[in-house]
């Protein structure tokens, strides 16, 4: 199989994977908030009331994350020519904001109960609730690592990000639930609440910076870069690689370059050395959307406006 091939069969690999688990997502969500408000309902605990708003901002999160996957495997249009990856992190991007929402609302609800602390009923029930949100939501993060990992969507990994925050932040309510029913200290459950907020806000600042990076093209790591470098490199026809411009749309990074080549080489020589620069780079990044201009070697042209740094072998 060519190297185009496997990354065709890796990229309809990875489209089904994130559809799977960002239907999975919005199930488990939906499940979640059905039994918090059961909980909230029996005990009134602001921990509860905490991890239940945030679910209810997971499930409009989820929903956006479901939607733009789809939209962002969408192929190449007239009006889309690079595609729709940039959806996942717009998706991001929104999840950032829902967050900051949902801790702003669970920071302000704890701050009023520590001043005006308020008992803590029913808590076996909210316990047992909290013990089944952290197997669900620990089961969840699991099945989206896998298909981080088959995919590379960063709408999926900004869902994971949030539901790994959800995990850890479900424990700090199962502290505060026992807590203010064990040992009569509500004050401990509305602290929990706080630190559930701060949790989120944290998470959100990591989310958001993903997205924006994506968003305003920041390049790939130097890494990477340099993986590119080597890859094109490791032909000795090629004796520099210049102009690299690299950035992320979805799960899809985007490799544009030129190389330099002996200038007395045919067209179809030259053609065939950068078809299987390409290949080189494909196995290395199978979603690569890559593109190589040859130019003869000491006659390069610069194409690069002023003062943009570039990567610059020989």
């Amino acid at each position: 199989m060519t190297s185009a091939a496997s990354a065709h069969v890796l990229h309809a690999e990875g489209h089904a994977a994130t559809r799977a688990v960002t239907r999975l997502s919005v199930g488990v969500a939906v499940v979640l908030i059905a039994l918090k408000a059961f909980a909230l309902g029996a005990s009134g605990s602001v921990s509860i009331l905490a991890s239940l708003a945030d679910s209810a901002l997971d499930l409009l999160a989820s929903l956006g994350v479901f939607f733009a996957v789809r939209w962002a495997a969408a192929p190449s249009d007239e009006d889309h020519r690079y595609g729709h990856g940039k959806g996942e992190a717009l998706a991001a991007l929104v999840q950032a904001g829902l967050v900051f929402a949902s801790a702003l609302f669970i920071g302000w609800e704890a701050v009023q109960r520590i001043f005006d602390p308020r008992p803590v009923t029913s808590g076996y029930w909210g316990v047992l609730v909290i013990l089944i949100s952290i197997a669900l939501t620990g089961w969840l993060v699991w099945m989206q690592g896998r298909a981080m990992r088959k995919s590379g969507s960063l709408a999926v990994a900004a869902d994971r990000a949030h539901y790994a925050g959800d995990l850890a932040a479900n424990g700090v309510v199962l502290i505060g639930v026992i807590s203010g029913t064990f040992l009569a200290a509500p004050g401990l459950d509305a602290a929990a609440g706080l630190i559930v907020a701060v949790w989120l806000f944290w998470g959100a600042l990591g989310v958001l910076r993903s997205a924006a990076d994506h968003l305003v093209d920041k390049a790939v790591p130097d890494a990477d870069r340099i993986a590119i470098t080597t890859a094109v490199l490791a032909d000795p026809r090629i004796s520099g690689v210049h102009q690299l411009r690299t950035r992320m749309a979805g799960p899809a990074m985007m490799i544009q370059m030129h190389v330099d080549l002996e200038p007395t080489l045919t067209l179809d020589a030259a053609h065939a050395i950068v078809v299987e620069a390409e290949n080189r780079l494909l196995a290395a990044f199978p979603r690569a959307d890559i593109l190589i201009h040859p130019d003869p070697r000491g006659r390069a042209e610069l194409h690069e406006p002023p003062g943009v740094e570039t990567l610059q072998d020989s």
